[in-house]
């Protein structure tokens, strides 16, 4: 099923073992963050005051001043009220502050905001309940306490954009890197396979 049990991409990954090898290097990774300068993303070194930057959000620019410190995650959250998505861990084990950059799913608690400028940044804020995910997770009843659903909801919209017609198995691949508490795997899986079909005319097969 979706979620912490261990499924693998055909290349042989899945995004939850490739988290789980950068972790083994998070006590340098700390190092590294610890330190009072930081690159911007433009490559010049500032820090370790707050500095001025512009996140492209939901096809908007938004300015802010925050110490180059500060995850994507906070920067949304605490400096633009963009509460969508959650802090639960804040170690990338759990996936509920997914994002999508450019793209592809990312984990808000793990990229600096600053390392975010010039890219194209999507919460939940930017799909409505008539969107074909979230109205799936709604018609499956995907979520139940509701605190991982938008993570659960950007990474599968990330994954159907990049995988149209998904079986049953890579979506559970796709989504290894979220993890609901509650265990609505069985519900968002379905979600995921019947949105395929309006996303970019997927089908739905494997079940």
């Amino acid at each position: 099923m979706v979620g912490p049990k261990e499924t693998q991409q055909p290349n042989g990954f899945s995004r939850r073992s490739f988290i789980q090898g950068v972790s083994v290097g998070s006590g340098a990774a700390g190092a590294l963050l610890a330190t009072p300068e930081a690159k911007a993303a433009g490559g010049d070194v500032v820090g370790p005051g707050a500095v001025s930057m512009t996140l492209r959000i939901n096809g908007r620019n938004h300015s802010l001043e925050a110490e180059p410190r500060v995850t994507l995650l906070d920067a949304l959250r605490d400096r633009l009220d963009m509460t969508g998505a959650k802090k639960v861990c804040d170690r990338a084990t759990c996936g509920a502050c997914t994002v999508m950059v450019d793209g592809q799913a990312v984990y808000a608690c793990t990229m600096l905001a600053i390392e975010a400028e010039g890219r194209e940044i999507r919460t939940i804020e930017s799909l409505s309940a008539n969107d074909p995910v979230p109205r799936n997770f709604v018609k499956h009843d995907a979520q139940q306490c509701g605190f991982c659903t938008p993570g659960f909801v950007m990474a599968c919209q990330s994954f159907l954009e990049n995988n149209p017609n998904p079986s049953q198995a890579d979506v559970e691949a796709g989504l290894s890197g979220n993890i609901c508490r509650c265990g609505t795997y069985v519900g968002v899986r379905l979600a995921a396979l019947d949105a395929a079909k309006e996303v970019k005319g997927g089908r739905r097969r494997g079940y």
